[in-house]
């Protein structure tokens, strides 16, 4: 039996792919036999990983998703050199905390620019592609997954920015969803609890790990290796009647319909 999740001749661009999650997703991408179209702010780590990957499997952009002409440009150029775009994976994001009476505007908007008007933007771009190429009759798979976070679901204190963002990330899945999905075009949703990556740090650190475990019925945190797999799922054509949706990768952390 062929593997349901095979990525094979898909291209997938991923955003903050230089590290953590992003970093395993477009790992699991070339694993799959994909092409992953990685972007990051971060060019020597973006970079390295691409060439650990070898040439052919891993294109690169070094810019912000934060900047609109800048993700306008990446896309076409993807588009250029590859065809078309099959799958794109908003995984972009930063933390920048304080409690709600303390945090500068500055603050709040540096992390709404990249985690919630960056999805936008990408999804916007690819989006338009994916339309168009559906709307001359090209049935090949279109899949966008956005990582949101349980920071959208149930709050979260001292960010209330990134939670204000991921749980506008869920509201841009749903929308995007019910406009794209006469073409064939799925989008859906991710929402990680505590994954050990350098953004999770604070929380997993003495002061706290103990409160947050206690809500974690399955008693671990996952690595980026682990959670990657769900969002290649949703890239696959293994989740080809799925869309509109919010998974939850959180160890039980949040338990509901």
């Amino acid at each position: 039996m062929k593997n349901p999740m095979n990525l094979e001749g898909h291209n997938i661009i991923v955003t903050g792919a230089g590290q953590g999650i992003g970093e395993a997703v477009s790992r699991l991408v070339v694993e799959l036999g994909g092409k992953a179209i990685m972007v990051d702010v971060q060019g020597d780590k973006v970079n390295a990983l691409a060439d650990e990957l070898g040439a052919g499997q891993a294109d690169v952009h070094v810019g912000s998703v934060a900047d609109p002409g800048f993700v306008q440009d990446m896309v076409a150029k993807s588009i250029e050199a590859n065809g078309a775009i099959h799958g794109l994976v908003n995984n972009a994001g930063i933390v920048r905390a304080a409690m709600i009476n303390k945090m500068p505007v500055e603050t709040w908007q540096q992390v709404i620019d990249v985690n919630l008007s960056g999805v936008f933007y990408c999804l916007q771009a690819v989006g338009r592609h994916m339309y168009e190429r559906a709307s001359g009759g090209d049935t090949s798979p279109a899949s966008i997954v956005n990582i949101s976070s349980d920071a959208g679901r149930r709050g979260t204190i001292g960010q209330i920015n990134y939670g204000a963002a991921k749980s506008g990330v869920m509201g841009i899945t749903m929308s995007a969803a019910r406009e794209y999905a006469g073409k064939g075009i799925r989008v859906n949703s991710v929402c990680f609890g505590v994954v050990e990556t350098e953004m999770t740090e604070t929380i997993r650190g003495e002061k706290f790990r103990d409160g947050v475990m206690a809500q974690v019925p399955m008693g671990r945190f996952s690595d980026p290796e682990e959670v990657s797999q769900p969002v290649c799922f949703l890239l696959s054509q293994a989740a080809s009647y799925i869309t509109g949706q919010h998974l939850s990768v959180n160890g039980g952390y949040t338990i509901g319909v």
